[in-house]
């Protein structure tokens, strides 16, 4: 596995409405595709586990707020905020301007790059020529689908879409797509560390304005309270260092951006 050569992004911590209490709020709900380790997945006991969940865990904890997970695909997250169904959503989100359009974002968590995952020795790159006639796999609403549709496409490469990330593996592993398409710390960690990745790789960055990497938690549009909240919470992790411990707990010493989709 190549080794990680990213930084962790600069966060933009200001925050707006420092009157908020948090016993304003007695519980928060977020959103997440636990699909996407090793940011989100599922224990074998059933229970949630990863980066983003101890991320939004804290959170609650440093508000002194009840912290509640409500699980959905990842193309049902903007959806699921306009039904209310959730109040934000803590599932390697990024920031685009699409979504900004329809929904509102905290201070940035954390950032990554996208890449590819193919089978070692298959003469495939994060070059776009060297994809055309293949099949390539992404997770639906993910900004690797945007990029898929954009550039793959137009560029003779066949591409399949999936509800989750756990299903494009399936199919990458069964044979059914040459390669997938998604985070690339996502890829290093959570696939080629699994028994299913053995024999395969993870490409280059691939460098396009569709594959921007600051990620965030989604806010419903207007929810200026609970993004001033959020924004609280995120800012007392760093300062009191459990950020950190968080970060050395899923990805040791490594110094590196994160995950996003």
């Amino acid at each position: 596995m190549k080794k990680a050569w990213l930084t962790l992004s600069a966060l933009a911590l200001c925050i707006g409405a420092g009157s908020l209490q948090a016993k304003e709020f007695k519980e928060i709900r977020f959103g997440v595709d636990p699909s996407y380790a090793p940011f989100e997945s599922k224990a074998a006991d059933g229970s949630l586990v990863g980066f983003d969940i101890d991320l939004g865990n804290a959170i609650c904890a440093e508000l002194k707020v009840k912290c509640k997970w409500v699980e959905s695909d990842f193309d049902g997250m903007i959806p699921g905020l306009k039904a209310r169904k959730f109040d934000g959503v803590i599932s390697s989100m990024t920031v685009t301007p699409a979504r900004e359009k329809v929904i509102d974002f905290s201070d940035e968590l954390f950032s990554g790059p996208t890449s590819l995952v193919f089978k070692k020795g298959a003469g495939l790159t994060a070059d776009v020529a060297s994809l055309k006639g293949k099949t390539v796999g992404y997770e639906q609403g993910t900004i690797q689908e945007a990029y898929a549709k954009a550039v793959l496409d137009k560029a003779g490469v066949k591409t399949q879409a999936y509800q989750n990330q756990d299903q494009v593996y399936a199919d990458l592993t069964s044979g059914r797509l040459d390669a997938s398409i998604q985070d690339m710390l996502q890829a290093e960690l959570g696939f080629l560390k699994s028994p299913q990745g053995a024999g395969y790789e993870v490409s280059e960055a691939i460098d396009s304005e569709l594959l921007p990497s600051k990620t965030a938690i989604g806010i419903s549009k207007g929810n200026d309270e609970l993004k001033a909240l959020l924004n609280k919470g995120i800012k007392a992790l760093h300062d009191d260092g459990k950020y950190a411990e968080i970060q050395k707990k899923h990805f040791g010493d490594l110094n590196l951006y994160l995950g996003n989709k």
